[in-house]
């Protein structure tokens, strides 16, 4: 986007544009009045025939705390994962693999984590059940009978949680990793067996200061992934 364009200027697109995934939170604490204001505001999300398929677990303080040293307890004694769905593909293949790999490499280059460095890289992904130090931590549930239609509404309720919380000038840091352990979640948080964990959201104000939140994934150009159809004349003149 054009800087000078007005749009640049839309409080709206600003909080998207500036939404990145945190890896180093402050303590400060977060209101309850702020986190009922971003769902309220997330719950505007669309769904099929307004069925409203998302739930979700807000932990803090002692709670918060409790399911973290379990959640870290399993990783650092490797504990085999248990998700109960499939998130990335069974089989990478190209431009996926490469984005992947540019992320993931990047930002261990940022933190000084070499390829060679497998227990720096093992305590880099036990961040993420410290939650990033985050104060605040919601989870994301849905039935399990549900289809894929209920999974792309839940995507556009998380996706709201993300801008809202930017809106307040918060920061969030959505994890697919929360969804690993999922007995050990149930446990603490009493989600029943019909109940689908599908990820947990860090939540907090950005450490402007730690090392991590200097990485910024990059993006593909609009060209590459956007197809324009318009009427033959135009598409001839083009």
């Amino acid at each position: 986007m054009n800087s000078r364009d007005p749009l640049f200027e839309n409080e709206t697109l600003q909080a998207i544009l500036t939404r990145k995934s945190v890896r180093g939170f402050l303590p400060d604490p977060i209101s309850k009045e702020a986190i009922r204001t971003i769902l309220h505001a997330a719950a505007r999300a669309p769904s099929g025939s307004n069925i409203q398929p998302w739930k979700i677990h807000v932990v803090s303080g002692a709670a918060r705390d409790a399911l973290s040293q379990d959640l870290l307890h399993a990783h650092d004694s490797g504990v085999p994962e248990q998700r109960e769905y499939q998130y990335y593909p069974v089989k990478w293949r190209e431009p996926y693999l490469a984005r992947r790999r540019e992320t993931g490499w990047s930002l261990y280059n940022t933190l000084g984590i070499t390829r060679e460095d497998k227990a720096g890289m093992k305590r880099q992904h036990g961040r993420n059940f410290v939650f990033f130090d985050a104060p605040v931590v919601l989870f994301i549930t849905l039935d399990n009978d549900l289809e894929t239609g209920s999974w792309m509404d839940t995507g556009m309720f998380i996706q709201n949680i993300l801008i809202a919380a930017r809106s307040l000038g918060l920061h969030t840091c959505p994890q697919a990793a929360l969804s690993n352990y999922p007995q050990i979640i149930r446990s603490h948080l009493h989600i029943p067996d019909d109940q689908i964990i599908a990820c947990g959201i860090s939540l907090g104000y950005e450490d402007t200061g730690h090392p991590a939140n200097q990485f910024r994934t990059s993006r593909i150009e609009v060209d590459e992934f956007a197809v324009f159809h318009a009427d033959a004349q135009e598409n001839s003149s083009s």
